[in-house]
C-alpha cells in the first residue's frame, strides 16, 4: 500500500463516532502525542493560535458530558448510555490573546488529530454543538481562552459505514442508524464533487 493509499484508507475509516467502550481509558501521553500532530499543521499567517485543554479524568469528563449534544439527525437519540460514554475529551480553544480570527485553523487541526486517533485504533467525534459556559467553568478555562470545539474519544463500539450516494438523485445526505445499529454516512460522489464547465477538460 502505497503512501497516497494509507492517507485514503485512513479518511475513509475517519468516521464520527458516539459510542465507545468506557471501560478502556485513554492516557495523557497518547493525548499529548495527537495533540503534537497540530504543530506539523498549516495555520493562518502561521500565528497558531489554537490550544487544546486535555480531559481524561474521570471526574472531568463526567462534568464535561452534560454540556454536549449528540448527532442532531439522531432525534429520538440522547446521546451514549453510561457504558458507551467518552473516556477523553480534546477541548480545542482560541487564544484570544493572540488573535480574534483563528481563519480555517480548527478544521484542518482537528482532521489531524481525528486521523492520527483511527491510526491508534481510537475513535472521535468532532462536537460544535456545546454549552460554552459549562465548559469553561468546569476546566476551569481562562477568560481568554475561546472554547471553539470538543473532540469526545475513545474506543469505539460502532459499526460505521459509508453510503455512495451515486445514482441515488432523491437520496438524503442525513446519516442515519439502521435497526442492526449500525451507522450509516451518505456521501455524494466524485461527479458532484467536480465542477463542469464548456472550459473544463478533464482527462480520463
Amino acid at each position: 500500500m502505497n503512501d497516497f493509499e494509507i492517507v485514503k484508507k485512513l479518511l475513509i475509516e475517519d468516521r464520527s463516532i458516539r459510542r465507545f467502550d468506557a471501560s478502556k481509558k485513554i492516557g495523557a501521553d497518547t493525548l499529548k502525542e495527537l495533540v503534537e500532530l497540530t504543530r506539523y499543521c498549516a495555520s493562518g499567517r502561521n500565528l497558531q493560535p489554537l490550544k487544546y485543554r486535555i480531559v481524561n479524568d474521570k471526574e472531568e469528563c463526567e462534568a464535561v458530558f452534560p454540556a454536549l449534544k449528540w448527532a442532531g439527525y439522531l432525534s429520538d437519540w440522547d446521546g451514549p448510555i453510561d457504558t458507551e460514554r467518552p473516556v477523553a475529551y480534546l477541548v480545542q480553544c482560541l487564544d484570544t490573546r493572540l488573535t480574534g480570527n483563528l481563519l480555517c485553523d480548527d478544521g484542518i487541526q482537528l482532521q489531524a488529530i481525528t486521523l492520527g486517533a483511527r491510526a491508534l485504533g481510537i475513535g472521535g467525534c468532532i462536537i460544535k454543538s456545546f454549552n460554552v459556559e459549562i465548559i469553561k467553568q468546569s476546566l476551569q478555562l481562562e477568560d481568554y481562552y475561546k472554547p471553539i470545539y470538543v473532540l469526545a474519544l475513545g474506543y469505539p463500539v460502532e459499526k460505521v459505514i459509508i453510503e455512495d450516494m451515486s445514482g441515488k438523485p432523491d437520496a438524503d445526505v442525513k446519516y442515519y442508524r439502521s435497526p442492526d445499529e449500525i451507522h450509516h454516512v451518505p456521501k455524494r460522489p466524485l461527479s458532484e464533487l467536480l465542477i463542469q464547465t464548456p472550459f473544463a477538460k478533464h482527462e480520463e
